[in-house]
């Protein structure tokens, strides 16, 4: 598909792999081939779930500092919006998405895994968002998310000290949703999404867009976004397949439709 992102899907499962030896840095490039991948992801009927991996040694050690290093602030006004829209391309697939971490995720790695639904972490890998040691923070999702998903104290914890993580802290806090041993780390995320590639794909869809739109909503707008999103439902075909399964007391045969 790309130079350093390509596209694999096989049994409903589309994998997007980074390829930017040795340590998969997030240069502008990698950024836009992994906006077209997830519109490829988005888009393939074929693909239910989503695997986000960066190979047996590194997921992505952190965006291109080379490339930064000279940009001015006209410059990087021009480009931190792109940065950023191109991670919210993967956190917006309306599918099942889960990070497979080896070795590092750091800075603009670790907001790669943030934008994913959930993150599988290798044993000895090492996760964190060091921008504040370069003098800048995170600008491609971290300080949002982090705070989303671990807790405003303890996001604030990682970003102002830089520190990394190790699985096991990343396991307590939040950070990471499974542990494996790095060479079953892809494996586990098979096992993480395999239960959803025959399920209702209009559901989890709206499931998705549910729980990560209301986030940005007070209680009552929520609400209101639930209720649409759940009315809708009821002009699939999976819902009524879902629905006359249950009362023949079958297993349904949903079709994503």
């Amino acid at each position: 598909m790309g130079e350093f992102v390509n596209v694999e899907v096989s049994d409903g499962i589309g994998v997007i792999r980074l390829e930017r030896p040795p340590m998969n840095a997030l240069n502008a490039q990698v950024q836009e081939e992994l906006r077209a991948a997830a519109h490829i992801c988005t888009q393939d009927d074929g693909v239910r779930a989503v695997i986000v991996f960066g190979g047996p040694k590194v997921f992505a050690a952190g965006a291109d500092i080379k490339e930064m290093a000279d940009m001015t602030y006209v410059q990087m006004t021009a480009r931190a919006g792109p940065l950023s829209s191109a991670f919210d391309a993967i956190a917006r697939i309306p599918k099942p998405v889960v990070a497979a971490i080896t070795g590092y995720a750091l800075g603009g790695g670790c907001e790669l895994a943030l934008a994913c639904d959930w993150r599988v972490v290798a044993e000895d890998a090492k996760l964190g968002q060091p921008e504040i040691k370069l003098g800048i923070i995170p600008g491609a999702g971290g300080t949002q998310r982090l705070s989303r998903l671990i807790g405003p104290a303890k996001a604030k914890d990682l970003i102002f000290s830089g520190r990394m993580v190790d699985a096991q802290e990343a396991l307590a806090i939040g950070l990471a949703d499974r542990v494996a041993p790095a060479d079953k780390v892809y494996d586990e995320a098979v096992a993480m999404v395999t239960p959803y590639l025959n399920g209702p794909a209009q559901a989890l869809r709206a499931a998705k867009l549910a729980i990560d739109g209301g986030l940005d909503r007070d209680l009552a707008a929520g609400l209101a976004w639930e209720s649409q999103l759940f009315a809708a439902l009821f002009a699939t075909d999976d819902r009524a397949e879902g629905m006359n399964a249950f009362v023949d007391k079958r297993k349904p045969d949903f079709t994503g439709r």
